[in-house]
């Protein structure tokens, strides 16, 4: 197969994120030839994380990559999700693949296990990366774009993507403030990592109350697992608190008094040298373009974590980009063409997020935690047969990906 000619008018690349969408990215531009370069503004990628899923189309992506044995390799393989109420006692369990995935074809790993792969998949070619470092300003000038960079460096480039995530700078910087785009799901989670006790293996076990939900996630056999406490929140702000101490001491308040494990759960988080948090939120967009710069991944069209898609979008919108800017004669038009191809695939997966297994997982109502208690009882009774919707896999494969190396 031929490698398709890259047009002079759009050679340089600049990815603002080596995140999964910007290491994709990467990897497929220097494959047909484009001069690239990746701006982070971490030390380096990061290695740690939570479990993510490549899914469906997504895992075409990597294949085509050459890396899907070495995704295989390191699937985790998750079991069960135990539901137990606040003494401890089992309610139920479901098979996790069976209500959210395909066990033949899905992959579980940790995130940073992909990460890892794809950065040495792109450490040998001509990729240029800068750590330590990010984009100060932003100027497209019609024939390139200038960027200012915080080292106080000044360079152009022919085209810019944001690849930096649901808290984009490069969008803010382009399309204006996230908060024009966020679109709140009515939750805010914490999670940090927590000494496996040994009770929670290959999976997790959850407990919950109306509006607020707590659980312990292990890969495997870890001795480290991640602790998870999200809540329901009235209004989001219009911009979210970053302060740590304060996010510890609300969670603290509104998890007071709950049972099971949760004031271990508390005790542990405050202590956490890793704690994570952020509202659930969508990112929702007119366009994803603007002249020469264009976002890709979460910085796009971020689905949350409810709809466990996250990852597979990352990859699937980053080699649809890259193919068409291979082919396309001018930026606008590559940009025109992805999105074209890609919005309806996102906007799609977006809705998984607000379906029925969004509440089964974090339920809002006593009627949300009556729905699924009934749904552990059927299963117990006959199994996971007719229980969980098949769109969820129609959606996961249904975008048919082009093949630029022929085109």
């Amino acid at each position: 197969m031929s490698i398709p000619m890259v047009r002079a008018q759009h050679r340089s690349v600049l990815i603002s994120g080596a995140s999964i969408a910007g290491l994709t990215l990467a990897f497929w531009l220097d494959h047909y030839g484009f001069d690239v370069t990746v701006v982070e503004r971490a030390s380096t990628i990061r290695t740690g994380g939570y479990p993510i899923d490549v899914r469906g189309t997504a895992t075409d992506v990597v294949e085509r990559m050459g890396l899907l044995s070495q995704i295989q390799e390191a699937h985790i393989a998750s079991r069960d999700v135990t539901f137990v109420d606040g003494a401890g006692h089992v309610l139920g369990n479901i098979p996790i693949y069976e209500a959210i995935g395909n066990k033949q074809r899905d992959v579980e790993l940790p995130r940073g296990t992909l990460t890892t792969l794809l950065y040495e998949a792109t450490r040998g070619g001509r990729v240029n990366y800068r750590f330590d470092d990010s984009i100060a300003s932003l100027h497209d000038v019609g024939k390139g774009v200038d960027i200012g960079f915080t080292n106080g460096e000044v360079a152009r480039y022919d085209v810019i993507i944001g690849a930096d995530g649901l808290h984009s700078h490069t969008r803010n910087l382009v399309f204006g403030p996230e908060e024009l785009f966020r679109h709140s799901l009515g939750f805010c989670f914490n999670l940090f990592s927590i000494p496996n006790d040994g009770e929670v293996s290959h999976g997790a076990v959850i407990h919950a109350e109306p509006g607020r939900t707590a659980g312990v996630w292990a890969i495997q056999d870890n001795p480290n697992a991640f602790g998870f406490l999200a809540f329901v929140i009235d209004e989001v702000e219009k911009k979210f608190c970053r302060d740590a101490k304060e996010q510890m001491k609300r969670t603290r308040a509104v998890f007071s008094g709950m049972g099971w494990k949760v004031p271990h759960l508390l005790n542990v988080m405050e202590a956490s040298d890793d704690l994570y948090f952020d509202t659930v939120s969508q990112i929702r967009m007119p366009r994803w373009s603007a002249g020469r710069v264009a976002l890709v991944g979460d910085a796009a069209c971020a689905p949350s974590f409810r709809s466990g898609q996250g990852t597979s979008l990352a990859l699937v919108g980053a080699y649809v980009l890259a193919g068409e800017l291979a082919v396309c004669d001018t930026p606008e038009e590559a940009f025109a063409a992805y999105e074209h191809l890609v919005r309806p695939f996102s906007e799609a997966n977006q809705t998984l997020a607000t379906d029925d297994n969004g509440a089964f997982f974090l339920p809002k109502t006593q009627r949300d935690i009556e729905v699924r208690n009934h749904i552990l009882s059927e299963i117990a009774r006959n199994g996971t047969e007719g229980i969980f919707d098949a769109r969820r896999a129609r959606v996961y494969n249904s975008l048919h990906l082009p093949d630029y190396r022929t085109m």
